[in-house]
């Protein structure tokens, strides 16, 4: 049994809710998120409450997943979502020029990523970026793809990480050292 697709969803206010053929379109101040919806698992909106409801038990599972995005878009268009990314180096930076994200790392060329218009890309200093947007799932993705330009070597802690991610410090080579 779901434990998380019984709990309903209460919608704050400014925010709307409406289910019409198997897809939920949640409205507020920040923009508008649209999910389709399995046809096995039913929505009810009353009380200014969002409930999820299966008709099959092979549904069981698909009525916590989408309980659980159907909360993410309302949390994403009352509040939105952010991930920052660090960029540790030697004169590795990072900066905003128009629609794309410019990232020197350490190779013979800079790295170019165009920004999609569905999130915002922002650099407060030069080693830090900040991806934002309303959609939960486009602004994990878009800083992914971000962090892929360089990954995180673990010698000296050189590329791009996530400003929680923890990464432990390999210790270098010792084989050789002070003996002759």
């Amino acid at each position: 049994m779901s434990r998380i697709g019984n709990k309903s969803i209460v919608i704050p206010a400014g925010i709307t809710v409406t289910y019409d053929n198997n897809v939920v379109t949640v409205s507020g101040p920040k923009g508008t998120l649209t999910q389709k919806i399995d046809k096995n698992v039913t929505v009810e909106i009353k009380d200014g409450s969002v409930s999820f409801i299966y008709t099959k038990k092979e549904a069981n599972a698909l009525q916590g997943l989408y309980r659980a995005l159907v909360n993410n878009m309302i949390i994403g268009v009352k509040d939105g979502f952010s991930k920052k990314l660090l960029i540790a180096g030697v004169g590795y930076k990072a900066s905003v020029s128009g629609n794309k994200l410019v990232l020197i790392l350490g190779k013979s060329h800079q790295d170019e990523y165009i920004i999609p218009s569905d999130v915002q890309i922002t650099c407060p200093s030069a080693t830090e970026v900040v991806v934002t947007g309303i959609d939960k799932q486009r602004v994990g993705e878009v800083a992914a793809q971000i962090k892929k330009f360089r990954k995180v070597e673990p010698y000296h802690i050189y590329g791009i990480r996530y400003d929680d991610e923890v990464v432990i410090k390999k210790a270098g080579k010792t084989a050789g050292k002070g003996k002759k």
